[in-house]
């Protein structure tokens, strides 16, 4: 492999696979708060949040850590300033207090905060203004990817700005599943195990974690006892299980993928399960991991960040790949692979974070398993087949179009739904 394509790929998965304490979208909004409250340098009084819809569909129903149990936008807004440390950034609430909880509530009803939606803004867009006593104020504005600031204002005179479009990543667009699996072959194992060893670790506990308490619909234990022995069924539960936790308020953190700890797990935890179920190396558990992560980044990219494309089809697909990987399988067997998980479940909607995150993630992998099934009996859908194009790179594209373009207008319509007679 190229030097500088195998450095950019260590590259990309350095910058995925970054820690984050619930939701990555109300902790978004609540590192915004805290880098506003960073710039006031004084208590605020009183606050605006300016929220694109997509936002709103992706805070509105998740339970917020840290702030015993509540939900929605006004719950991320106050964590965000009464725990939030913005030098974290999607750790920002890794220092908070149990006491804060308190305090937190009794702002619900008390704290003055302005909530505006609005429909002209980026998909992925997030304002806080903060004024205090005095009418000093504090204007912080997010934009495209959880922690990019593209705006500063302090007493409404801009202190930073960035272009918005500029980019500050490495370029997806490098990423192939042919390269994937020659960048995994051959990876320096000590150039990416400080990354992937706290993806085994942080993803693996909350999974644990959902598996011995209770968590929304417990999705995660229903799958397991269902069918006890059963491998498969096993890494469906764990994935499950851990997103179980994370959509109700457990404040372990999680390593997420492509912005989402939902991804992350569901594209992670079944490849652990297996490695460890069959004996596998860590040097082996690695390499699958190097497969589905950046599958899953590959899959995604093109979509954007927000979407009415439920992102875990993406992250289950890269499950599939890593698991096929493990097991020994080849490009072109894993190629196939990939092509039969979306040609059975891409277009699977994204109604925002919640408790049945958990069930789609199963679903997911349900197809990735079936995918994988398929190409071991020689069978699989090919160029022709509904949105199927001739290979996987085409197949992608044409996955890419449906949920970046062909469900804009399915995005739309889900927001208005879920907005109806809601206050929140």
């Amino acid at each position: 492999m190229e030097k500088m394509h195998y450095q950019n790929y260590v590259s990309i998965l350095k910058e995925e696979l970054v820690p984050a304490m619930g939701c990555t979208e109300p902790i978004s909004i609540a590192y915004c708060v805290a880098k506003a409250k960073q710039v006031l340098e004084k208590d605020a009084v009183k606050g605006i949040l300016y929220v694109s819809p997509n936002i709103v569909k992706n805070v509105k129903s998740v339970t917020v850590p840290h702030t015993g149990g509540l939900i929605g936008l006004k719950a991320a807004f106050l964590v965000g300033l009464v725990s939030g440390d913005a030098s974290l950034e999607l750790s920002v609430l890794s220092n908070a207090k149990k006491e804060d909880e308190i305090l937190i509530k009794s702002l619900m009803d008390t704290f003055d905060l302005k909530i505006e939606v609005v429909e002209d803004l980026h998909i992925f867009d997030i304002g806080v203004k903060l004024i205090s006593n005095d009418d000093s104020s504090a204007y912080v504005r997010i934009v495209d990817d959880h922690t990019k600031i593209v705006s500063i204002k302090k007493n409404d005179e801009e202190i930073y700005s960035k272009e918005i479009d500029k980019k500050i990543i490495t370029d997806r667009s490098l990423l192939t599943v042919q390269g994937i699996i020659e960048f995994a072959n051959e990876v320096n194992i000590d150039d990416v195990k400080d990354v992937l060893s706290r993806q085994i670790k942080c993803n693996l506990a909350i999974a644990e974690e959902g598996m011995k308490n209770n968590y929304g619909a417990n999705i995660g234990k229903v799958y397991f006892y269902s069918n006890l022995g059963n491998l498969e069924c096993k890494a469906k539960a764990y994935a499950a299980a851990g997103s179980d936790a994370r959509m109700n308020g457990c404040e372990l953190p999680v390593i997420i993928n492509s912005g989402s700890g939902n991804q992350g797990l569901t594209c992670s935890v079944p490849v652990i399960v297996y490695a460890n179920e069959l004996f596998k190396t860590e040097e082996e558990l690695m390499r699958a991991l190097c497969v589905s992560n950046l599958i899953t980044i590959h899959l995604k990219s093109g979509i954007g960040t927000l979407s009415a494309y439920c992102g875990v089809v993406s992250a289950g697909a890269g499950a599939a790949a890593g698991i096929s990987y493990l097991k020994g399988k080849k490009y072109k067997e894993i190629a196939e692979v990939i092509v039969n998980s979306l040609a059975i479940d891409s277009g699977i909607i994204c109604d925002g974070a919640k408790a049945s995150c958990a069930a789609k993630i199963a679903t997911a992998l349900e197809t990735g398993f079936l995918g994988i099934k398929m190409q071991e009996s020689n069978n699989s859908f090919y160029a022709g087949c509904g949105i199927i194009k001739k290979g996987v790179e085409e197949t992608i594209k044409s996955v890419n179009r449906l949920a970046s373009k062909g469900m804009r207008d399915t995005d739309k319509e889900i927001i208005k739904i879920m907005l109806e007679n809601d206050n929140n």
